[in-house]
């Protein structure tokens, strides 16, 4: 199998000139799930530090992000934060992930002259200015390393559900949307770390309600 294409660093180079300073790549993985957190994560590096084959996480297997990860956090300064299941429906899933931006745009040690953000939304009060970037994590490799490193830190995370809470499955379908999940929902409930707010995970709510009557 061909490897996926990888992002241009004439992209960042290019960044990099029109704010006159570094800047970090940002992005997020797990806005869909039923369970478990928003992770983000915030990467900035010199030009051409990058491992080679950095490209969307999701087009690329366990055990290359893995790999990639540890080369990534090797050369890169790095910052991850979480937004848990509570807070996503306290304040909606989009509010939750752009806070979680933020606040890793804050924890980098090094201050960017720009932070480049996959998607449309700039998160409000960066410490810095912020540039959407469509499809930024096939277009940036900053933004491509920092879904690197996000889906690397949710899926350990998930790993580490699962062995807390057995029955669910989280170590295989990580808390997305799968028939695995929703018969463990079911069965077993939902879980501290659900999201009540979506709709399955609150049908099934409803649904535990109903046969208690």
């Amino acid at each position: 199998m061909a490897p996926p294409p990888c992002p241009d660093p004439a992209f960042d180079a290019a960044m990099i000139d029109r704010f006159g300073g570094l800047v970090c790549g940002v992005d997020e993985v797990g806005r869909g799930p039923w369970a478990g957190p928003v992770v983000t994560a915030a990467v900035l590096c010199e030009p051409g530090l990058l491992p080679v084959g950095v490209a969307d996480s999701k087009a690329l297997s366990p055990a290359v992000r893995e790999r990639l990860f540890a080369e990534i956090v090797a050369v890169a300064t790095v910052s991850v934060t979480t937004a848990s299941a509570a807070t996503i429906d306290a304040i909606n899933i989009r509010a939750a992930t752009l806070a979680a931006m933020r606040r890793a745009v804050a924890g980098l040690c090094v201050a960017p002259a720009a932070a480049l953000v996959d998607g449309r939304d700039v998160p409000p009060g960066l410490r810095c200015p912020g540039e959407a970037v469509v499809q930024g994590d096939a277009l940036s490799p900053l933004i491509a390393a920092a879904s690197i490193v996000a889906k690397v830190v949710r899926d350990r995370l998930m790993v580490d559900m699962a062995m807390a809470l057995p029955g669910y499955g989280f170590e295989r379908h990580k808390g997305y949307g799968t028939p695995e999940h929703a018969e463990a929902l079911t069965r077993l409930g939902p879980c501290a770390h659900h999201r009540r707010s979506f709709a399955p995970v609150r049908v099934a709510l409803e649904g535990l309600a109903i046969a208690a009557a």
